[in-house]
C-alpha cells in the first residue's frame, strides 16, 4: 500500500490589506516555507487561495506556478448539497491517498475553526493521513488575548442567527450563561452585519457587562476595545454612529 501524504492545515490572513507586507507578520517563515512547497490545494474559495500563494511566491518561491497547481474548492457538505454538488470529502483527498501531500486552507485565518475545513480534516484522520497543522492568525483567539476577559473559561458560538428576536433571544442566553459560569462568550459576524450585531448587543445586554470588539485584527486598522454595554451605548447611541466599523470583519467576545 502506497504512503499517504501529509494534509498540512495552511493559515491564510485575515484580510486584504496588504497581503505581502502582512506575511511576515502573521506567519512563521516555516509556514512560508512549507506553503510554497504544496501542489496540490483544496481551499474555500481559489481566488483568496491564489492570492495568498501570490503573495507567498514573493517571499518563498512556490514550487510550481499556481496555474500548474491542483486546487479544489470545499465549502462544507451543506452548503455543497444545497446547490447540487455531490463531491465528498474522499474525492477531494485522493491525491492524499496517492502519497501527495496537500494544502487545506480557509478563506481566513486557520483551518477548521469556524471554518468547513474540518469536515475534510477528519475525513483525512479516517483514512489514516498525517494531519499537520501550520501556525498562523485566529481571529477568535487573537481576540481572546486582547480582551483581558476570562481566558481560562470560554466558548466559541459560531454565527448568531440572523433573524432579530432570535438573535436578541440567542444574545441573552449566552450573557446568562456566562454570568452562571464566568465564561467568556465568543462569536463572529459577517462584515456587512457587524454594525447591526453591535446594535442588538447594546439593546439587548445588561448594562454592566463587559463587551469586547475586535475589529480588524491583524491589519493596519485593528481596533480592540473592551468596555461595560453602557459605555459602548455612549460610544455608539445609534447605527449611523458606527458607521466606521461596517464591512470590517469583527470578533464579538462577552462576559457578564
Amino acid at each position: 500500500m502506497a504512503k499517504l501524504g501529509t494534509l498540512f492545515l495552511t493559515p491564510n490572513t485575515l484580510g486584504d490589506d496588504a497581503r505581502t507586507e502582512q506575511l511576515p507578520w502573521v506567519l512563521p517563515s516555516e509556514t512560508l516555507l512549507q506553503t510554497a512547497k504544496l501542489k496540490h490545494w483544496i481551499v474555500e474559495d481559489a481566488k483568496t487561495a491564489r492570492a495568498l500563494l501570490k503573495a507567498v511566491d514573493s517571499i518563498s518561491p512556490l514550487a510550481c506556478t499556481i496555474q500548474e497547481m491542483h486546487m479544489s474548492e470545499w465549502r462544507g457538505a451543506a452548503r455543497n448539497a444545497k446547490y447540487g454538488d455531490a463531491v465528498k470529502p474522499a474525492d477531494l483527498l485522493k491525491p492524499l491517498v496517492a502519497g501527495n501531500d496537500m494544502g487545506l486552507m480557509s478563506e481566513a485565518g486557520v483551518p477548521g475553526v469556524a471554518d468547513p475545513g474540518a469536515e475534510l480534516v477528519l475525513a483525512a484522520h479516517q483514512l489514516g493521513a498525517q494531519v499537520k497543522p501550520l501556525v498562523g492568525p485566529s481571529s477568535i483567539l487573537l481576540g481572546l488575548m486582547a480582551s483581558g476577559l476570562n481566558g481560562q473559561r470560554f466558548a466559541f458560538q459560531g454565527y448568531l442567527p440572523h433573524d432579530t428576536h432570535e438573535r436578541s433571544a440567542k444574545l441573552k442566553l449566552l450573557e446568562a450563561e456566562s454570568r452562571k459560569l464566568q465564561q467568556t462568550q465568543i462569536w463572529i459576524e459577517t462584515p456587512y452585519r457587524n454594525t447591526a450585531m453591535l446594535m442588538a448587543c447594546l439593546s439587548s445586554l445588561a448594562p454592566q457587562s463587559l463587551l469586547c470588539l475586535g475589529v480588524d485584527l491583524s491589519l493596519t486598522t485593528e481596533m480592540i476595545a473592551t468596555l461595560s454595554i453602557a459605555d459602548w451605548r455612549k460610544r455608539y447611541p445609534n447605527e449611523a454612529a458606527c458607521a466606521s466599523l461596517q464591512n470590517r470583519p469583527t470578533v464579538f467576545l462577552l462576559l457578564a
